[in-house]
């Protein structure tokens, strides 16, 4: 039995559970390297344990295992069943490589044969059964591992649903208590010009911007430490022992999260910290950062480090979102965007049940400052109860893919097979690249495509790979030009270099333009949000029909992108942003004129002293205005994050001026 998975910390996992079940001690044989797996195999070990990332390593020197029989578990199998690795995987079961003793009685291969060879190693092994687990089913997961149903469709071949899982108490519902907020922001220009920019584009661009500024994540971190410190460290959730993971768009973001958060804590006194996690290096305001320079220890001690009690917070960009089984996890601040299996891999980190702690569905929270509650309910509805493939992969898309590509004259026929030829005979990368650089410089120069045309290219390149990669494995017959075209295109696609002169332009954009307002309202506090428990149904993997753009792109002057961007996102307040700024200044001008502003504030050495003050005359101000501005007072009173972010505006009005 091999028992393989995507990551690390889920092969620890499953390789303990089943420890756990075994009665016979040792008979668990854990593949750390590459080296322990191919000894495992080639030894006969009983149970091996191991991620899919080894099998490309041992690929080429192991015996041929053909004579052997497998169970192969597969976890989180709609993740790691369509690359390289999951050839490998199947072609070392079914011992599809050649062996030293067969080779001296063979005659010598050519490309035609080795490529017919890998084409028939994709296919699952006669010696080997295949059983894939995974909590949210993809189309291409449902074809390769499915069941055919009477009207042509794959169903599972056995389910255990969330439904179920939720009711019998084996996980807790997610989406119990769920938050959502909603972001309300004014943006104004900052020169004097009225430069054109694309006008869909730039609107996208403008969000991000004032998304990730410092002042918009200040005001949500601190929302996030608020709800942490009275709803879970105050209440003592878990037996004192919740944790929280803070859910960002990108790895900037992360980075400037975790030190609102810090600040927040260190502020707070709070009795314990928090941590970051992402991969790499990152350059952030001036300086560069690691998960090791920002944690103070290596990232390898992440989990067991935030398995303690000196670290309650988890700050996350894109890790630790799938696969991480914490169960001391219940609450999450997500601001990302989420969608489909991704919603619902996220979500479920929480879902993690633990009696010994006493853990309950009503100690788990969501706020979501990002994604609606329709949002989330279209993510989660089609994994509730059943999901079935509606019909399998129409392979004639990929002839019409392979004849667009075809078409445009990134690359001739010939170029295809000869880089094949050396591909698989075994050369080293330097004799590949005069081939693959020699297409992506007719790409990029020579054939004067327009942005769209690249992009469209390199569009249908991507989903030729990847329809191509999920359904080799389940195709009837062999088709070649598709298996060389495959093996061209991975190599070819990194180096095609798109034209976007949008890029500068758009960076020029967010120069013209200055963040002057910012506030956040709760839309609804702690939802349910009700799944629809019919079976669901998707469609098989197809190609998307558009072309990168479908005409011309408008274009509009900076004054109307504003305009238009400040219509549709400043709807938290029933006035107008004009009328808002109005507003703000009053405001402003009462805490001036109000004799304690110099000596409780402006000569006050004492932070936390100077803040509270700050925040008391604010709420006077707001109570001077309560004849005239009624409903402003009202909401004032009512909303704490209304107050919240109101508070950290007029502030920013105070310290950088009315002109400002």
């Amino acid at each position: 039995m091999v028992v393989v998975t995507d990551r690390r910390n889920l092969d620890k996992q499953l390789r303990e559970t089943i420890d756990q079940f075994s009665e016979v001690k040792n008979i668990i044989a854990p593949a750390y390297t590459a080296t322990d797996l191919k000894t495992h195999l080639e030894s006969g070990k009983r149970i091996i344990t191991t991620t899919i990332q080894k099998f490309p390593f041992i690929i080429d020197g192991i015996e041929d295992l053909s004579d052997k029989r497998f169970a192969v578990i597969l976890d989180e199998a709609h993740s790691s069943q369509s690359g390289v690795a999951a050839d490998k995987l199947t072609r070392t079961m079914s011992g599809d490589e050649n062996t030293e003793e067969n080779a001296d009685e063979e005659m010598p291969e050519d490309t035609q044969d080795k490529i017919l060879k890998v084409m028939a190693g994709r296919k699952l092994g006669r010696n080997a059964s295949y059983f894939a687990f995974t909590a949210t089913p993809k189309n291409a997961t449902l074809e390769k591992f499915g069941q055919r149903n009477a009207a042509g469709g794959f169903d599972p071949f056995h389910l255990y649903s969330m439904k179920q899982a939720i009711e019998e108490g084996f996980i807790l519902d997610v989406l119990a208590n769920y938050t959502t907020y909603r972001s309300y922001y004014e943006i104004e220009k900052s020169i004097l010009e009225n430069p054109l920019f694309e006008s869909v584009k730039a609107q996208k661009k403008l969000r991000a911007f004032v998304e990730g500024h410092r002042e918009t994540i200040a005001v949500k971190a601190e929302i996030m430490v608020e709800h942490f410190m009275t709803q879970v460290v105050a209440a003592k959730k878990l037996k004192g022992q919740a944790k929280g993971m803070v859910v960002t768009r990108n790895i900037t973001t992360a980075i400037r999260y975790f030190q609102a958060i810090r600040d927040e804590l260190a502020r707070r006194n709070a009795p314990f910290k928090a941590m970051i996690a992402f991969s790499g290096k990152k350059g952030v305001d001036g300086a560069e950062y690691s998960e090791e320079t920002l944690n103070g220890f290596a990232s390898k001690e992440i989990e067991d480090q935030f398995d303690g009690d000196n670290y309650r917070l988890l700050v996350v960009a894109n890790k630790f979102l799938t696969g991480f089984d914490q169960p001391k996890l219940a609450v999450m601040y997500v601001d990302k965007k989420l969608q489909g299996l991704a919603a619902v891999q996220t979500l479920s980190r929480l879902n993690r049940s633990a009696p010994e702690l006493g853990k309950r569905t009503e100690d788990i929270f969501v706020l979501d400052f990002f994604n609606s509650a329709g949002d989330i309910k279209e993510a989660f509805d089609p994994f509730y109860t059943s999901t079935t493939l509606s019909q399998a992969t129409d392979v004639n898309v990929l002839h019409d893919l392979k004849d667009a590509l075809d078409a445009v004259g990134v690359y001739d026929w010939p170029e295809v097979e000869a880089f094949n030829d050396l591909y698989f005979a075994g050369v080293e990368a330097d004799q590949l690249s005069p081939v693959i650089d020699r297409c992506a410089t007719r790409f990029t120069h020579e054939l004067a495509l327009q942005e769209d045309e690249q992009v469209d290219f390199k569009i249908k390149a991507k989903q030729f790979v990847k329809i191509y990669a999920q359904v080799a494995s389940i195709l009837p017959f062999n088709h070649a030009p598709w298996e060389m075209l495959y093996w061209f295109l991975k190599f070819l696609i990194p180096k095609l270099v798109l034209k976007n002169p949008q890029v500068g332009e758009l960076d020029a954009l967010l120069e013209s333009v200055d963040l002057s307002t910012y506030g956040l309202e709760r839309v609804k506090l702690s939802q349910r949000i009700v799944l629809d428990a019919a079976p669901s149904e998707v469609e098989p993997q197809n190609p998307n029909p558009r072309s990168a753009h479908d005409g011309a792109e408008q274009q509009d002057p900076l004054d109307l992108i504003v305009n238009a961007f400040n219509e549709r996102w400043f709807a938290g307040w029933s006035a107008t942003p004009t009328e808002q700024r109005v507003k703000f200044i009053n405001i402003a001008r009462h805490i001036i004129n109000n004799p304690a502003y110099a000596e409780q504030v402006l000569n006050n050495q004492d932070e936390q002293n100077r803040r509270l003050a700050m925040e008391k005359l604010i709420s006077q101000a707001v109570g001077q205005e309560r004849k005239r501005e009624l409903d402003l007072y009202k909401r004032y009173a009512s909303d704490p994050d209304f107050k919240r972010a109101f508070d950290a505006t007029v502030m920013r009005i105070l310290e950088q001026g009315f002109a400002a």
